[in-house]
């Protein structure tokens, strides 16, 4: 059953493209209709010059014709209605990605990865197959499958009444064969097929966890059971298939049969000549070409309509706009207020940040540190408003003691105060110059130089033959993991937002690099409003405070040098975290290390 909503939702994306898609059924009728006029001129030349008469030049003349205009026509058909779908299919992804950067601070905690990447790359191609092998070739059996059966009509009656009957058959029973035998099947595949995406998708960017932990054969297994039960769903959606072209075959033996059962004796009546007689059987040859794609087209209409629902369903998703939603960024310098912020993921038993206060004042940088699990990423995905608050404030203060919660902020002019640099950043395969200038598409090359200077990477781009415009490959393949990181924090700085949050940007790197990154990450930020979000404490005395989480809860904050000289969390991760430097470092240092972390550390061990 087709869902109204869904209908509505095609016509608007096709709409703009209706007066293609309406000349494409014309071409298309037309080039079926030359087929047809082909093979019924050359029954009747053939079964004429079998009375070795005078040949009309006509005659041969429309057989060169219809032969000619078959091809060309179907070319000029397939010319348009593709580029009326790929149109559709272009501005069908841009409302999808709207749809999705529209619900981006809340309704995408709902869907997984592989599911999104097979809405986003199946389900949209599933609207242009809708549109061209669907729609198209019903509005092309319609137009020609009603001239046939007029024509032949127009012959003989009863011929024409036995070719409306195969052809319905042929075109109603066949799909719906195909319906019946593989509805159930189809219907199982776009979530098989996201679910197998998904799979595939979390196998690959965790394949290094899970190598480390030998759960890849796990992981394969079920890539494995999902492949197998996808292939079984193909396969029965296959078998309607194959139903359907035994009806359509045995629609158009039945009715080139009833031709000859009316025909012969218009022919012994003398209503008829036999070379009309030839005619009317060989005709439905042709004129069965347009059934021939019904079948197939019941699948399309049924796949790419479920695709359309899901598609529909992405404008759905929970928004982050309450009354409002709509306010811009308060006037003058910005200040980030966080009052009482509860947060707890989509289906946890508990929440994962519990009544946490924070101010950002204009120029300050706050650190957040904690073991892994203690809620630091949570904090700037609620900031980022990925992650709506369960309970507290969020609120972007300006210069004149105006403030606005996040929540009412309008999209775009929250993604210009609060920006951010993750320790997965997304780099696209372009060029360097290019993944910059995401973050300000009308930025100078001063600008961009600048940003790379801040970054600590301008006199490594300036070393490189094409500069700026260098290709980093699939995700910065060809990049370093510093390189990668340096290049995302130069995007970052490149936005020049008014609150920069930074989550463990030194991950995924060795040590040496980390130390590096960490000192210019620091240098960089110097008089930027900062939130830096990390588990390494080098560096850290710079800040203006230091607030460690543990369970989600604030179990220690304060100024650097408070805080180390303060027997508590901080001091012994501190302390840890010194003598691992050290014993990277030499012996010696190592032992007077490890004698403080004895001394003063409870969680010490005897190998420490």
């Amino acid at each position: 059953m087709i869902d109204t909503k869904d209908l509505w939702w095609l016509l608007r994306a096709a709409r703009p493209e209706v007066v293609r898609l309406l000349g494409a059924a014309v071409l298309g009728s037309a080039a079926l209709g030359c087929a047809i006029g082909l093979v019924a001129t050359a029954a009747w030349l053939v079964s004429r010059a079998a009375e070795q008469p005078p040949v009309l030049a006509l005659a041969i003349a429309c057989v060169r014709v219809f032969g000619v205009g078959r091809g060309v026509l179907r070319y000029c058909e397939r010319l348009v209605s593709h580029d009326a779908a790929f149109r559709v299919m272009a501005r069908t992804r841009v409302a999808v990605y709207e749809d999705l950067e529209r619900a981006a601070p809340a309704g995408l905690g709902r869907l997984r990865g592989g599911d999104l990447l097979a809405r986003v790359v199946s389900d949209v191609d599933a609207v242009q197959d809708l549109l061209v092998r669907s729609l198209l070739p019903v509005a092309v059996a319609l137009i020609t499958g009603g001239a046939s059966v007029l024509l032949i009509g127009v012959l003989l009656p009863a011929a024409g009444v036995v070719v409306l009957i195969g052809l319905l058959v042929a075109g109603l029973v066949a799909p719906a064969a195909v319906l019946a035998a593989a509805g159930r099947a189809d219907r199982s595949l776009a979530p098989a097929r996201g679910a197998l995406s998904e799979t595939v998708v979390e196998l690959l960017n965790g394949v290094a966890d899970l190598t480390a932990h030998r759960a890849t054969g796990r992981w394969l297994d079920r890539l494995d059971r999902q492949d197998r039960e996808l292939t079984a769903l193909a396969q029965r959606a296959a078998t309607g298939t194959g139903i359907a072209a035994a009806v359509s075959t045995a629609a158009l033996g039945l009715t080139m049969l009833g031709e000859l059962l009316v025909g012969i004796p218009a022919v012994q009546s003398g209503r008829i000549s036999g070379v009309v007689l030839a005619v009317l059987v060989l005709t439905p040859l042709a004129a069965f070409e347009l059934t021939a794609p019904l079948p197939l087209a019941a699948q399309h209409l049924s796949r790419g309509m479920r695709a359309v629902g899901r598609l529909r369903a992405l404008a759905d998703l929970p928004r982050p706009a309450t009354p409002g939603g709509h306010l811009p960024v308060p006037f003058g310098s910005l200040s980030l207020e966080v009052r009482g912020l509860t947060a707890r993921w989509p289906g946890a038993a508990a929440p994962a940040l519990h009544d946490l206060d924070l101010t950002l004042t204009p120029g300050r940088r706050i650190a957040v540190v904690g073991e892994s699990g203690a809620g630091k990423s949570t904090l700037v995905t609620a900031l980022l408003g990925f992650l709506a608050p369960e309970s507290g404030q969020i609120r972007l203060v300006g210069s004149g003691g105006f403030g606005v919660d996040l929540a009412d902020l309008e999209d775009g002019a929250r993604r210009q105060a609060i920006a951010a640099c993750t320790q997965d950043a997304h780099l696209f395969d372009s060029t360097i110059r290019h993944n910059l200038l995401l973050a300000r598409p009308d930025a100078t090359e001063s600008e961009l130089a600048e940003a790379l200077q801040k970054a600590r990477m301008w006199r490594w781009v300036g070393r490189l033959p094409s500069r700026l415009d260098t290709p980093v490959g699939e995700r910065g393949v060809r990049l370093s993991g510093g390189e990668r990181q340096r290049l995302a924090l130069a995007r970052a700085l490149l936005a020049d937002p008014a609150v920069l949050l930074l989550d463990e940007p030194t991950a995924h790197v060795d040590e040496a690099t980390a130390d590096a990154l960490m000192r210019d990450l620091l240098v960089a930020t110097q008089g930027r409003t900062t939130l830096l979000v990390t588990h390494r404490l080098a560096g850290l005395g710079v800040v203006d405070e230091i607030i460690v989480l543990a369970g989600g809860r604030v179990i220690q904050r304060g100024a650097p040098t408070e805080l180390i000289h303060t027997d508590g969390p901080y001091r012994r991760m501190w302390l840890r975290s010194a003598a691992k430097d050290n014993v990277r470092a030499d012996a010696p240092t190592m032992q007077i290390s490890s004698a403080l972390l004895t001394r003063h550390s409870p969680l010490a061990t005897p190998e420490l």
